[in-house]
């Protein structure tokens, strides 16, 4: 008879009181861990950016090997994976995707050919869409 009463309490589960602390203790770890978490995933979507334009630049490179000028700012990047008019020795397309990627944002990237700052210029504004900014709101640029 003995037997059987230890038996039940062993089986018995947990007290709402364990419960509400170990709630407790996940709810301070989440925290504690969100804010370090959301830094690194604005961080990646920066570096991210930086890789594509990298991967653009490349890209327009070998365009300009080929057709013996860079895009003009009206065919724009678009020139990558289809013929602009008038463009001889096109031999594209020039990136792996058939379409050219957006930031990571989601937003286009911005080209100027000639640009300001070199040959040609690719950036993106980063999170907030404008000019400027800090944080995961500067902008991307290729110079």
């Amino acid at each position: 008879m003995l037997f059987k009463l230890k038996s039940a309490k062993a089986h018995r589960g947990f007290t709402l009181l364990e419960l509400l602390v170990v709630l407790v203790i996940l709810g301070m770890l989440a925290a504690l861990a969100g804010p370090r978490v959301m830094k690194y995933i604005g961080s990646s979507r920066t570096d991210t950016a930086k890789l594509q334009i990298e991967e653009l630049m490349s890209a327009l490179d070998m365009y300009k090997l080929e057709v013996g000028r860079h895009p003009n700012t009206q065919e724009g990047l678009q020139a990558l994976v289809e013929a602009p008019s008038g463009a001889t020795n096109w031999n594209g397309p020039y990136l792996r995707k058939k379409t050219v990627p957006k930031d990571p944002w989601g937003a286009d990237y911005h080209y100027e050919s000639p640009g300001q700052h070199g040959a040609v210029d690719i950036s993106s504004f980063g999170a907030d869409g404008r000019e400027g900014g800090e944080g995961e709101d500067k902008d991307v640029v290729s110079w």
